[in-house]
């Protein structure tokens, strides 16, 4: 998946250790969500997918973007808000670091503005603009024969 142009908020990207260090809790992450050994209602016989994970330049805090395979996705962030206390617990078992960061959890919508920008590019309106300008190109490609 291609990493998101995030900055903190001095306008510093990210670096290779908060890179680094965000990959491998959200590899933990999966593994905890794969196992799904949740008492919460809203998570349990969930799927959930961990997209990504920032790291603040501390080190201290993590947010955790989550997506739902179905279902609607508010629920399932705050039930995972409420859980983040037994998260992070599992988490200090898989991750060796001297400060285990706070979990933050939010919705990933980067997959449903691809899917709407897809559905732009799909729709009748654009195509048609595009199907304008494909007569030119043929137009040139046969005068070019014509010469030959």
């Amino acid at each position: 998946m291609a990493r998101r142009a995030s900055k903190d908020r001095n306008g510093k990207p990210p670096t290779q250790r908060q890179l680094r260090v965000g990959e491998e809790i959200r590899h933990a992450l999966s593994a905890i969500m794969l196992r799904a050994e949740f008492r919460d209602p809203d998570l349990v016989g969930r799927v959930i997918t961990v997209t990504e994970v920032r790291i603040s330049p501390d080190l201290r805090n993590a947010t955790a973007f989550v997506l739902p395979l179905e279902g609607d996705a508010e629920p399932m962030v705050e039930a995972l808000q409420r859980a983040s206390a037994y998260l992070r617990g599992q988490l200090a078992r898989m991750v060796k670091l001297r400060y285990l960061p706070a979990l933050h959890f939010v919705h990933d919508e980067s997959f449903d503005e691809a899917t709407r920008i897809d559905r732009i590019m799909h729709s009748p309106e654009f195509t048609s603009g595009l199907e304008d300008d494909e007569p030119d190109a043929d137009a040139e490609a046969g005068s070019e024969t014509d010469a030959s």
